[in-house]
């Protein structure tokens, strides 16, 4: 998809009436849309939802509907664990990325078990069951599962391994769609008017410079919706966007597959540029290499085409894949031996293919076309620190480490070789953790706000991600932005038509 990189605003002219008018016009309906909604009609506002989509629910209906919360929620104690907002805290600043904002972490911690309330008033039911096997979601309607680096080296020294994923009671890969359906319930509940089949084009502004409105395409035709407080850009992410990925995140472009749905093409974001924001982080994104399930490829080592190992593979799938496609072109493999091999009557959801096999890790090597001694030396000292119960080198967790005895084999993970590697943007609109978002110089400009992946939110690097942080930064900013939008100054509008 090729688009142009802004949306210019317009300013109303003397002919133009409005179509409709609200006090907050919220751009898409996915998580951040509808959690701006929902917290901005609670305050009292009057609010139309604008969605280029036939039905609401955006990327998070097609996402297995982890949220990342913490500090102690009823799920956390009921199935008994002891979870501190300082703990929540490290894990999250280090998580967040090199570029992390310590504000938008320590309002996101302090408001955790709030948020967790807020999503329960919604009609969202957590079952409080935790799953302990390493795995990307909850199989079945379990709620509490890790999904991070908790406990992995990098982070468990800075905070105890506590698991902060919650999904809705629902099965497997379904909790984005429930979530989606209980948030759109409750807004449709409170008043909320969800315009679907309709696309923002642009803003519209006063002679101030102000943002009043938004023109949209709908049935054909522009309309003008005007809005007495303030609009709220929350349209997604850019991953669908091809020209823009190319432009700032090419990195992602290496045998990967985009991770989103057909409206994540970066429109909001434009818009928002077009109305004088600016735009922050669009080199990052997160890719990840599902090696597991199941749990027991985690016991496996990764390694190069020099039969060097570079990580501790008890890491989340999403530091793999990271790690692996920022070296392409690199070769890499995931090397198991006979204990593992039964495995592959269930493969891993990275869908890798036995490369190469050998009874000793020598005729391994061989086979993969390594030095010798290279993978054969990895192996031996890697089986030599195994017996000990421990992983000097990495330091990957005791309970995945184990020696590896022949026969062997290895599979190619290497962008390009069939293995899977989905990606998603990081980056987006500069706006304060309350929504307003800033030009250039840091100023917020009037009546534009901005939430969810169309903002440069909560998670900024994919090599620190935790699954849940999306829909959890969607969902909680999303709630600060409605409410800051809510409040804002009213302007008086021409009556719609």
């Amino acid at each position: 998809m090729s688009q142009s990189n802004t949306s210019q605003s317009r300013g109303l002219a003397r002919a133009d009436t409005l179509d409709h008018i609200a006090d907050v016009v919220v751009v898409g309906c996915g998580a951040a849309g509808a959690s701006t909604a929902i917290a901005a009609a609670e305050a009292g506002a009057s609010v139309i939802v604008l969605e280029a989509a036939s039905a609401g629910g955006g990327t998070t209906a097609m996402a297995g509907g982890l949220i990342y919360m913490g500090c102690g929620t009823p799920i956390q104690t009921a199935c008994g664990f002891s979870d501190t907002p300082e703990a929540m805290y490290e894990y999250l600043i280090r998580a967040s990325g090199p570029n992390a904002d310590p504000e938008r972490v320590r309002l996101y911690v302090d408001g955790s078990l709030g948020h967790y309330d807020w999503l329960v008033a919604q009609g969202m039911e957590f079952k409080p069951e935790y799953y302990p096997t390493k795995n990307t979601n909850t199989p079945g309607d379990e709620c509490l599962i890790y999904t991070g680096n908790e406990a992995c080296t990098g982070f468990s020294e800075y905070a105890a391994p506590v698991p902060r994923g919650h999904k809705g009671r629902a099965m497997g890969e379904g909790g984005g769609s429930m979530l989606m359906e209980k948030l759109i319930a409750s807004a449709t509940a409170k008043g909320v008017r969800i315009l679907c089949d309709t696309r923002a084009r642009s803003t519209i502004v006063d002679d101030s410079g102000a943002v009043i409105g938004i023109a949209a395409r709908s049935e054909g035709r522009e309309i003008l919706i005007g809005a007495r407080r303030a609009v709220v850009l929350c349209a997604g992410g850019f991953i669908m966007n091809t020209e823009m990925v190319s432009r700032h995140a090419p990195w992602l472009q290496n045998h990967t597959t985009l991770n989103g749905n057909p409206n994540d093409d970066g429109s909001g974001i434009r818009i928002g540029l077009g109305a004088g924001g600016a735009a922050m982080n669009m080199n990052e994104g997160f890719v990840c290499l599902p090696f597991y399930p199941p749990a027991s490829f985690v016991e496996a080592i990764m390694v190069d085409s020099r039969g060097q190992r570079f990580i501790n593979e008890d890491c989340y799938h999403g530091r793999m894949g990271e790690a692996i496609l920022k070296r392409y072109p690199e070769r890499h493999f995931m090397v198991v031996d006979a204990g593992h091999l039964s495995d592959f009557n269930r493969p891993p959801l990275g869908g890798f293919r036995v490369t190469a096999t050998g009874d000793t890790a020598e005729e391994l090597e061989a086979e993969l076309g390594m030095q010798p001694d290279t993978l054969a030396h990895t192996i031996r000292v890697y089986n030599r620190h195994a017996l000990e119960g421990g992983d000097p080198l990495f330091r990957k967790h005791a309970d995945y480490v184990r020696p590896l005895e022949g026969p062997y084999a290895a599979c190619e993970v290497t962008p390009g070789s069939g293995a899977f590697f989905p990606v998603f943007t990081l980056g987006g609109l500069r706006a304060r953790a309350t929504g307003e978002v800033l030009d250039e110089e840091g100023n917020a400009i009037p009546g534009l706000f901005s939430a969810g992946r169309n903002s440069c939110g909560l998670p900024r690097s994919g090599a620190g991600y935790s699954s849940g942080m999306s829909i959890g930064d969607a969902t909680f900013f999303g709630r600060l932005a409605g409410r800051s939008a809510a409040e804002s100054p009213v302007r008086t509008m021409t009556t719609a038509r």
